[in-house]
């Protein structure tokens, strides 16, 4: 990550505290950057895969409303409201699988607090952010990562998650409105910083 972690260092240390968002395409590589920048700036790592929308919840069109699978409300009061006042965080998953809602984990108060996960960068929760970062890749790429990371399971994500990922990034223009774009299928180091504010 060399200059970009630094830049972030540095926007540390002139805020007092961050609150970063990583979306973008599923199988490009966003956990895997959450995690990295987690362990270099000691921050606390929250992933948007734990507040899926319990199913009895979810309007009948759900697939078709952009984040219509997602809490978003939970997560902002659960997680960005009490990081934003600098207060410990009560996290409690949703696991869809078992689809009942996993025992709760405490995080204290950081510096740093990370956000991982497509659909982080909603509306809902995007003022919330200091710094919004985009994870992309060639369609063709991403679909290799996600043959070869999910087996048979790809089909789901061929025809249900891909397609609502790409309706809600087209909806909400949420590639335009990140301040730095990752494109891990060229140089994952080369990272294009959009926002001025933040060199």
């Amino acid at each position: 990550m060399g200059d970009n972690l630094i830049r972030l260092q540095h926007l540390l240390e002139k805020k007092g505290k961050l609150l970063i968002a990583i979306d973008g395409r599923c199988g490009c590589g966003k956990s895997r950057l959450g995690a990295e920048l987690a362990e270099a700036l000691q921050a606390n790592l929250f992933h948007m895969d734990d507040y899926y929308l319990p199913f009895r919840f979810r309007q009948e069109n759900w697939e078709e409303i952009p984040a219509g699978n997602m809490d978003l409300h939970r997560f902002y009061a659960d997680i960005l409201e009490p990081v934003r006042n600098g207060q410990k965080v009560l996290y409690r998953p949703f696991s869809c699988p078992q689809r009942r809602y996993l025992p709760e984990k405490v995080f204290l108060p950081a510096a740093v607090n990370i956000v991982e996960g497509s659909y982080s960068q909603h509306p809902l929760l995007a003022n919330a952010y200091d710094v919004k970062l985009f994870v992309t890749a060639e369609k063709a790429v991403q679909t290799t990562r996600l043959q070869a990371r999910e087996g048979d399971h790809y089909t789901a994500f061929e025809k249900i998650w891909i397609p609502m990922e790409e309706r809600y990034f087209q909806h909400f223009s949420i590639e335009e409105g990140a301040d730095c774009i990752i494109r891990t299928d060229t140089d994952p180091s080369a990272w294009e910083w959009r926002t001025d504010a933040l060199c």
